[in-house]
């Protein structure tokens, strides 16, 4: 996985999540334009790794369901700092009570609910993309795009329907 972001003042960030082995072909123009994604996990395997790479540079975290050789050397968390920002990801947000981030985070991205939600929680902006190919809860396909412009951090959710 690319790890390698050129330093620059905006950041456009690609976040999905939940693609357990399937990757909608809508993702690729969806991201086409991102500096970096990240996949908050449950990949399914190395393949939509190979694609979304193919994409942007990528950093990905293991979830609950990605097994085998090719998932042993996915981190389970992972921080990324992007200008100012400090990242935290991680796929099951219910583990932060035991791997809490402290407030030097600017954002926490995770997935496993399969539920797509934008939230502030004490300063802490948490997005979760929902799931890219397996909704749940009546939710339709979705992803996420994180902005950094200077000291501003926000994100959106995009339906792929």
């Amino acid at each position: 996985m690319s790890e390698k972001i050129q330093a620059q003042n905006n950041y456009l960030i690609g976040i999905i999540s939940d693609t357990h082995g399937h990757l909608p072909r809508s993702v690729s123009k969806t991201f086409k334009n991102t500096d970096l994604i990240i996949h908050a996990g449950d990949i399914g395997g190395p393949e939509i790794i190979d694609a979304l790479e193919k994409i942007a540079p990528l950093r990905a975290v293991r979830g609950n369901m990605d097994m085998g050789q090719w998932a042993i050397r996915l981190k389970r968390t992972d921080t990324i700092k992007i200008g100012n920002k400090q990242l935290y990801v991680i796929h099951d947000a219910y583990h932060l009570n035991s791997q809490a981030p402290s407030n030097n985070y600017h954002a926490v991205i995770y997935g496993h609910t399969h539920r797509p939600q934008v939230d502030k929680q004490q300063g802490i902006l948490f997005v979760n993309p929902g799931s890219a190919v397996q909704p749940r809860y009546g939710y339709p396909p979705s992803v996420a795009v994180l902005e950094i412009k200077a000291d501003t951090i926000k994100a959106r959710l995009i339906d792929l329907t």
